[in-house]
């Protein structure tokens, strides 16, 4: 028996990510899969005054039809990116785990890499190395299998190549897979349904759910986090 999970690769993304990543023998990470401006690979959220606010990774300006591996972080990044540090400080100072985690935080922002998948492909290892997450990252390129194959036809051709006998994806894709053709793949298809996560984040103040996974470890200690990674169900439906 063996799980996979493939997504595409989120800058410090809410911790259903990582829950999908723990519960698999193996999580791939697409490099070679379009950029989508309008998505959570470069961006996500944090808390600010008791609401959400974006924080993102500025890029170079470039063509719109570029891989995610063959897009860069802009010149001004560097500048950005202290204004960006300089604004989590502020939210989060006063959040009981800032001291431990804000350095840790500091050191992914000031990883050097320039590359927009390899930066992000960083920050997802020093978080999973946070939270003793061991399941191996896999990036997709590197997998043999056809790469022109497009949505459900790409994922299965992956988990065949890697030899899974289960797939998992989040909830969210439940209308875009067919089961049955899943078991044509000898693939038992499964759903990662996140059961309700709060926790006090600024007294006084209401939760405001599905932040950066950077909201959970500022507000929790890393033994609970870890315990939450289990908190989901697995769903199946019908063929």
């Amino acid at each position: 028996m063996k799980k996979v999970a493939i997504m595409q690769p989120y800058f410090l993304p809410y911790i259903g990510y990582f829950q999908l990543i723990a519960a698999v023998d193996e999580f791939v990470i697409y490099d070679n899969i379009q950029f989508s401006k309008k998505g959570w690979i470069h961006r996500n959220r944090m808390l600010q005054n008791g609401k959400d606010e974006y924080f993102s990774l500025t890029l170079k300006k470039d063509s719109d039809y570029l891989d995610v591996n063959h897009r860069f972080l802009s010149e001004g990044w560097p500048d950005e990116r202290e204004k960006t540090l300089r604004k989590i400080k502020e939210n989060y100072r006063k959040a009981p785990h800032f001291e431990s985690i804000f350095p840790e935080i500091e050191e992914i922002f000031r990883n050097e890499q320039t590359n927009l998948f390899d930066f992000i492909f960083s920050s997802l290892k020093k978080i999973c190395n946070l939270l003793d997450i061991n399941t191996p990252l896999v990036i997709s390129s590197e997998i043999d299998c056809d790469h022109t194959l497009k949505s459900q036809d790409r994922v299965m051709a992956i988990c065949s190549a890697l030899g899974a006998t289960d797939y998992l994806n989040p909830i969210g894709g439940w209308e875009l897979y067919n089961t049955a053709d899943f078991v044509q793949k000898n693939i038992n298809l499964h759903f990662q349904k996140i059961k309700k996560i709060e926790y006090q984040q600024m007294p006084g103040r209401e939760f405001v759910p599905w932040l950066s996974i950077l909201d959970v470890m500022m507000f929790n200690d890393l033994p609970t986090i870890k315990n939450w990674l289990g908190e989901f169900d697995y769903l199946r439906k019908e063929s």
